[in-house]
Formats: C-alpha cells, structure tokens, sequence
C-alpha cells in the first residue's frame, strides 16, 4: 500500500480544523501533490522510519519538508524532532515548527534541537491560510533540498 509513496510534505497535525485549514490553503495553491498526514507523534515517526503500520512502504523518498506541530498525542512534537536529528536518514529534512504554543521554552528548545523554522499558527483563517502557503512556496519551490547520505 505505502510501497512507491512519494511525499513532498508530511504534515504532522492533531487538530482537525488547523489540518483541514493547511490541508485547503496547500491544495488551493497547487504547492503540493503529495501530503502525507500524520494526527500524532507516533504515526509521523512510524511513517519516516517505515515502522509499525508504515512497515511495508519501502520508498526511499523522504519528505521535501515536515510541518510538525509540537502538542501532539502519544508523542510529542519536540519529541519527534529529537528522533529526526538524531537518525542519520532523516537528520536533513528541513523541519518547520508550526504551532500554536509562543512559550519561550519550546521555542528555545525546537532551535536546540535543529528546527528550521519555528512559526507561531496565526489564530484569523486568512492569515493563517496565508502562512501556510507562505511555506509551502518556500520549502518546496524555492529551497535547495539537501542531497540525501547512502
């Protein structure tokens, strides 16, 4: 089923109405054919590391990006981030902290721990539309993807 899954973001989110928002604003601008979506910490790590119910997906094809909210369930974001970094397979891609949390611990520690970008969700629906495609533009047509270690 995940066997020849190309994936330009996987999108890490728990909210159903900030998922559908994002989901809507990346769509609408054509920035992305191919959105995997992750609800919790668990199933974003599950999917890049081709573990548990992604188990079988044996494309070598990493996301372009990742936008990771950091108040997850079963494992949180700053988690997951930390176990990005850490794995030589996946410790290049680009990371882009999108959350609602302003809390100058989480955004010290995302930094710490090798974020791209931190982005507070702006609350209004144009604007938070408006950043969505902001990021998509930027991480998918204008940035220069590291080239993946074999």
């Amino acid at each position: 089923m995940f066997k020849n899954l190309t994936v330009d973001i996987l999108l890490v989110e728990d909210n159903p109405c900030d998922l559908e928002l994002a989901l809507d604003a990346l769509r609408r601008h054509n920035l992305a054919n191919h959105i995997q979506v992750a609800r919790d910490g668990v199933e974003a790590l599950d999917f890049l590391f081709c573990t548990g119910e992604f188990k079988d997906r044996k494309s070598p094809d990493r996301p372009k990006v990742v936008l990771l909210d950091l108040k997850l369930p079963r494992v949180d974001g700053l988690e997951v981030l930390r176990r990005i970094r850490g794995d030589p397979r996946t410790h290049t891609i680009p990371v882009v902290v999108l959350t609602s949390s302003r809390e100058e611990a989480d955004i010290t520690q995302s930094y710490n721990l090798g974020v791209n970008s931190y982005i507070v969700k702006p609350v209004d629906f144009g604007n938070f539309t408006e950043a969505v495609r902001q990021l998509g533009f930027y991480w998918l047509l204008l940035n220069q993807a590291p080239i993946p270690q074999k």
